[in-house]
C-alpha cells in the first residue's frame, strides 16, 4: 500500500506542475536548449549526430526513447503526432523527468523500508513524500535535465545492490554512469558498501561463532573418554560463561565478531582479515561490477577526459572548499535535525568523552577548511556571469560581501560535517562513513563550479542513512521543503528578466 501512495500522491503534483510549466515555459531553457535538440535528434534515428556543448551520456536519451514510444499510440491516436519524431516535443521529453521522479518516490520508499523494517507503513510513506520534495530535486523534474534520472538510476542500483541482485544491480549502475559518468564513484561506494556489510556482518558472525562453538564442544563430548585431561579442560570451558566457550573452543581464525562500538582501525583490521575468508563469496557478488569499471576506465581513455563535452569549461580542479559549502547546505536543508538543541547537546557530549582527542580533530578539521577556503576556494566564470542561477547571489551576497566573510564561515563548516558524522556514527560502520566521505569528496572535488545539483546524491545517502524518527523533524524539513519549492517555482515562472546582451526571458533556476 505504501508504493501505491507515495505514487499517487507524487503524481497528483506532478502532473498539474507539469502542465503549468509547459504553458508558461513552452520552449527549452538553459541547458533544455543542448538536450532537448539532442533528444530529438535521437528520435530520428540519427544516433551519430551529438552536441558538442554536452558534457553528460546519452543514458536520458535513451530512457526518453522508450518513454515516446509508449506514448506514441495513444499521441498518433489523437492526431497530435503523425511521425515519431513529432511526438518527442519539449513538454512530452519533459514528462519523461515526471515519469521518474515517480519512480524514484516508489525506490526511497523501498530502500527506507529496506533498510529500517521496523519502521511502520505509515511513517516510512511519510518520510519518502518528504524526501521526494527535496527541492535540488523537485524543481528539475518539471525540466529536462539528466538529475533525476541520474538519481533514479543510484538509487535502484542501491536498492537491487540490498536485495543481493548483483547482476541486475551492476546492470542498473551502467544505467547510471550512462545518465552521469560521475556516478562511477558512487557505484563504486555501493560496492563498498555490500562489502563492508558482508565482511562486518554482526549476526552472521556471531551465527558462525556459535555453530563453531557447539561444534567444538560436542567435538570435546566425544573424546572426553580418551583421558581425564580432556575431560577436566571441557569442564572448565563449560564452567565459564559463553565468551570463553568461545574463546577457547573456537579456532582464532574463525573469531571475527565486532561490537558496533568497535573502533575504526579494529574495523579495518577484522575487514581485512575477513576479506581473504570470503574472497569467493565477494568475487561472485561483486563481479558484474567489475565490468562496469572496465568499461568506464576504457571510456574515459577512448575520450581522453571524463566530460564529453565542453571540456575547457568543466577541467578537473582541486575545489576543496566545495565539500565545506556541500556540508553548510546539506545541514541546512536538514536545518531540524542539525540545528536544535538536542543535536547541540549531543554533539557536545561527544566531544567531551574525548576532550583531548576531540581538541585535536577540531583544530585539524578548523585547519583544513581555513587552508580549503584561503587556497582552493574556485570562483569559475559560469558562476561569476551567469546571473540566472541562485548561487550566483550566495556568491556575491553572502561570500564575497567582505573579505572576511569566507573564514567566518569556517566554524559553520566545521559543525556541519561534525554533526553530520555525529549522526552517522550512531547507525553505521566507521567504515561505512568513512567510505561516504571519501566518495563524496571525489564526486565534489573535481567540479570547479559551484552547483548544488552535485550535492542530491550524496544528500540522499546520507539522509536514507542518519535514521532519524523524530517526525516532528521530518515534519518541518517537509514545510521546509514546500516553502523553498513554492518560492523557487514561482520566481521560475512569474519573475522573468531580461538580458540587454541575449534575447528572450531569462529565469531563475538553482
Amino acid at each position: 500500500m505504501g508504493r501505491i501512495a507515495v505514487a499517487l500522491i507524487i503524481s497528483s503534483w506532478m502532473i498539474p506542475i507539469s502542465i503549468l510549466v509547459n504553458r508558461i515555459v513552452p520552449q527549452p531553457y538553459m541547458d533544455e536548449i543542448f538536450h532537448v535538440p539532442q533528444a530529438q535528434q535521437y528520435c530520428k534515428a540519427n544516433f551519430t549526430s551529438w552536441d558538442p556543448m554536452i558534457t553528460t551520456p546519452p543514458g536520458l536519451y535513451f530512457v526518453s526513447l522508450a518513454h515516446v514510444a509508449s506514448l506514441f499510440p495513444g499521441i498518433y491516436f489523437l492526431n497530435d503526432a503523425s511521425a515519431f519524431s513529432d511526438a518527442c516535443s519539449t513538454s512530452i521529453l519533459r514528462f519523461t523527468n515526471g515519469v521518474l521522479a515517480v519512480i524514484c518516490g516508489v525506490l526511497i520508499y523501498d530502500i527506507i523500508t529496506h533498510l529500517r523494517p521496523a519502521l511502520n507503513d505509515r511513517k516510512a510513506t511519510f518520510f519518502a513524500l518528504v524526501l521526494a520534495l527535496y527541492p535540488l530535486h523537485w524543481l528539475f523534474t518539471f525540466l529536462y535535465y539528466t538529475d533525476v534520472a541520474s538519481l533514479t538510476a543510484v538509487l535502484a542500483t542501491y536498492l537491487t545492490s540490498l536485495k543481493k541482485n548483483y547482476w541486475i544491480s551492476a546492470l542498473l549502475g551502467a544505467v547510471a554512469v550512462l545518465m552521469r559518468q560521475t556516478n562511477i564513484i558512487w557505484i563504486l561506494f555501493i560496492v563498498c558498501s555490500g562489502v563492508i556489510k558482508l565482511t562486518l556482518d554482526e549476526k552472521k558472525d556471531n551465527r558462525l561463532l556459535e555453530r563453531s562453538g557447539m561444534s567444538e564442544i560436542k567435538g570435546a563430548d566425544s573424546t572426553s573418554s580418551k583421558g581425564a585431561t580432556n575431560g577436566s579442560n571441557l569442564r572448565k570451558r563449560r564452567s565459564g560463561n559463553h565468551v570463553d566457550i568461545l574463546s577457547y573452543s573456537v579456532a582464532p581464525s574463525t573469531v571475527h565478531a565486532i561490537p558496533h562500538s568497535a573502533g575504526l582501525c579494529e574495523e579495518i583490521q577484522n575487514m581485512l582479515s575477513k576479506l581473504w575468508q570470503l574472497k569467493w563469496e565477494l568475487f561472485s557478488s561483486f563481479g558484474p561490477f567489475f565490468l562496469v569499471f572496465v568499461a568506464f576506465v576504457a571510456f574515459v581513455y577512448w575520450n581522453g577526459s571524463i566530460v564529453l563535452g565542453a571540456k575547457d569549461a568543466h577541467k578537473v580542479s582541486p575545489h576543496f572548499a566545495q565539500l565545506l559549502y556541500f556540508s553548510l547546505v546539506t545541514a541546512l536543508f536538514m536545518a531540524p535535525v542539525h540545528f536544535s538543541s538536542g543535536q547541540f547537546v549531543a554533539l557536545a557530549q561527544s566531544l567531551w568523552k574525548n576532550k583531548l582527542c576531540s581538541f585535536f580533530q577540531l583544530v585539524i578539521a578548523l585547519t583544513v577548511s581555513f587552508l580549503s577556503v584561503h587556497f582552493f576556494s574556485i570562483a569559475h566564470p559560469y558562476l561569476l556571469a551567469d546571473n540566472r542561477h541562485y548561487t550566483f547571489y550566495l556568491w556575491r551576497k553572502v561570500i564575497k560581501t567582505h573579505w572576511m566573510m569566507k573564514y567566518l564561515l569556517v566554524p559553520l563548516y566545521v559543525y556541519s560535517w561534525f554533526s553530520i558524522s555525529n549522526i552517522l556514527v550512531k547507525t553505521q560502520k566507521k567504515m561505512w562513513v568513512v567510505a561516504y566521505f571519501l566518495a563524496s569528496a571525489a564526486t565534489l572535488i573535481p567540479a570547479p563550479l559551484i552547483e548544488f545539483r552535485y550535492y542530491t546524491i550524496p544528500f540522499f545517502f546520507l539522509i536514507l542513512h542518519s535514521h532519524v524518527d523524530d517526525t516532528i523533524s521530518w515534519l518541518l524539513m517537509g514545510l521546509l521543503y514546500i516553502a523553498i519549492n513554492f518560492f523557487t517555482m514561482c520566481m521560475f515562472l512569474w519573475r522573468p528578466f531580461s538580458w540587454n546582451h541575449e534575447p528572450g526571458l531569462q529565469r531563475f533556476i538553482w
